[in-house]
């Protein structure tokens, strides 16, 4: 049973040490999962997708579209113009700074010892220890000490983004450990995820940053221990790593075959048609392709017919993300399930996916579809329908039996069938024809607006008005710029988004601040469609307390149902793989791991 601590216990970040023969201690180990045990033993020599025999030199230059103004990748300002690359960067990787453990896209959730050569942990996990690897160091030579995790905590604590915060917030003392260890226990909010992603943190050098600075942005090359280091910054315009000869990490197992080029520069873009010609001119030399109509279209230019840049797709293990218009229930017309149901019937995925995507997408009807985590054509087990019981009515009764499918037209544009079926389900819900116009029970017209921040989400949106229209529902499309979107955005000034709810195999914690009811009124907030539901709070403590892979998978596909019940969005539709053009002198892995290809893992060819 997890200590409880008195309301008394102060937050502790100390330099004691604790006593080493402590029985609370577990047996340290070089990696964690979050259900079960880890898929590589403590020798493993490399990870599976990696080549170790990699090529090592060159330079590799990736193009991005935007700008950036700060170095700094862990404070609040700066979040959204801060050089890619420095960390935290999923495409990219970590170059300059790096976790106390690193995680590992062949495996659901799993952490390998990276700065912490072990991890400790109980078996409820109300604690975590980690102890630091002698012979990691920052670039500047500077071993990494315990003193560094304990400032790199204060400073996430009180400059970080709000993640970070909440990752920590369980951690009620945090201690140095000997000389090499740090050691955080956790009150009664922690779960099974919290000792992993606080081992997620990255470890910044104290010696290197001014603590009354800290907050404000910098263009000041910042010191990490990854490997690489800043060597030139051009503000907006590009960035420049060169690999640390150095490099502390370069012969551990968990870096073979990782981080292959001696140099990497990033070049940005204000205009995602200059990023492409970039690419054609050879000036970047890896292209990450999300539009279908470009992919299908754009490549028609000599490098790819003679055969120097290489169209290529790759398939994951991975769910697909949910994209959808996002209701907001906050709205009034928005918060009858039952008009939700019937909105979201009204999407036209057969006509536009011929007229406007070449038949490119497949449509979407899980949050974690195309996995086992899915509940998508599967009817409840046991297991689900035991922590569904206590909530009767949230589920409908095809979402339960693994029949429902989002509604499938006949892709002419205008299948009455299915405004028909819809037209019943507003009628069952109190609403009524007017000449042309759908009004409902207060005797207004149905109508909202779609708020969009691109012409692609326009394009989107006016498919869907398309349909609306031909039921008297006058939906609105209003497209406003980036600075304006985010202000309503965070402070949930809209009927109708678009949004993306990523997905993974190990979703947890970061299911509260999209769909808690604790999210729901935090200006901010990933809760988008203000959901507050009791249902959907204990599924998401059921999912996180999870401890058999089992247990796990049940607990997410309830969530899943009690998710596509609710109809908070109208769900649109996914790539069914990853789509990436390269020249040819970029090689990577054969092997694909389970999240997809990974870009540090790519190499240039000898020359």
């Amino acid at each position: 049973m997890r200590k409880k601590y008195a309301a008394v216990c102060a937050l502790v970040i100390a330099a004691a040490t604790l006593n080493a023969a402590d029985p609370a201690h577990a047996e340290p180990a070089h990696a964690i999962a979050m259900q079960g045990d880890p898929a590589l033993p403590a020798d493993f020599q490399t990870l599976p997708y990696a080549n170790p025999d990699a090529p090592q030199g060159g330079t590799m230059r990736y193009c991005v579209f935007g700008n950036f103004d700060n170095l700094n990748p862990v404070i609040v300002r700066g979040a959204l113009t801060t050089a890619r690359g420095i960390w935290f960067d999923k495409e990219f990787g970590n170059l300059v700074f790096e976790p106390l453990m690193q995680r590992s896209p062949d495996e659901p959730f799993t952490m390998y010892g990276l700065i912490a050569k072990t991890v400790e942990t109980d078996d409820e996990r109300n604690f975590v220890e980690f102890r630091l690897d002698p012979k990691a160091k920052f670039s500047d030579g500077h071993p990494i000490t315990p003193e560094d995790v304990l400032f790199t905590v204060r400073m996430l604590r009180e400059h970080g983004r709000p993640m970070y915060a909440n990752w920590l917030r369980p951690a009620v003392k945090i201690e140095k450990v000997g000389d090499d260890g740090v050691r955080f226990t956790f009150d009664e909010t922690a779960d099974r995820e919290t000792p992993l992603l606080i081992s997620g943190l990255p470890v910044l050098p104290e010696h290197a940053f001014d603590e009354k600075t800290f907050e404000q942005t910098t263009l000041k090359p910042v010191i990490g221990s990854g490997p690489y280091v800043i060597a030139d910054v051009k503000p907006g315009q590009e960035i420049t790593y060169e690999k640390n000869p150095d490099y502390w990490a370069k012969d551990l197992p968990i870096r073979a075959g990782m981080f292959n080029y001696d140099r990497i520069v990033i070049d940005y873009y204000r205009d995602s048609n200059a990023q492409f010609e970039g690419f054609k001119k050879g000036n970047c030399h890896i292209y990450l392709e999300g539009d279908p109509s470009h992919w299908r279209t754009a490549y028609n230019f000599p490098a790819v017919t003679d055969g120097r840049v290489i169209k290529e797709t790759f398939h994951t293990g991975a769910p697909a993300n949910m994209l959808g218009f996002v209701f907001n229930t906050r709205r009034e017309i928005f918060a009858d399930r039952q008009v939700r149901k019937a909105l979201s019937m009204l999407f036209d995925f057969e006509w536009a996916n011929k007229t406007l995507y070449y038949d490119a997408y497949q449509r979407t009807g899980s949050f974690f579809q195309n996995s086992e985590l899915s509940a998508l054509g599967r009817p409840a087990s046991d297991k689900e329908k035991a922590l569904l019981a206590p909530y009767p009515g949230e589920v409908d009764p095809e979402v339960m039996d693994g029949t429902y499918r989002p509604t499938v037209s006949d892709g002419s544009g205008s299948d009455r069938k299915v405004m028909r079926a819809a037209l019943d389900q507003f009628e069952a819900a109190g609403y009524r024809f007017e000449g042309r116009q759908l009004v409902g029970p207060d005797n207004k017209p149905l109508t909202f607006e779609i708020l969009v921040q691109s012409p692609e989400q326009v394009k989107m949106a006016e498919a869907y008005t398309r349909t609306l229209g031909r039921l008297g529902i006058a939906a609105n499309v209003r497209l406003v710029d980036d600075s304006q979107y985010q202000a309503r955005k965070d402070g949930f000034d809209y009927d109708m988004i678009i949004g993306v709810y990523s997905a993974s195999l190990s979703p947890g914690a970061e299911q509260s601040y999209r769909w808690s009811s604790k999210a729901k009124d935090v200006n901010g907030s990933f809760n988008y469609a203000g959901t507050a539901d009791p249902a959907i709070d204990a599924l998401i403590d059921d999912i996180v307390a999870a401890r058999s892979r089992e247990d796990f998978v049940a607990a997410v596909r309830a969530y899943d149902r009690v998710l596509i019940s609710g109809h908070y969005v109208v769900p649109l539709f996914h790539l069914p793989e990853q789509r990436l053009a390269r020249w040819a002198f970029i090689k990577h892995p054969e092997t694909t791991p389970l999240y997809g290809y990974q870009l540090p893992t790519f190499w240039r060819a000898p020359q």
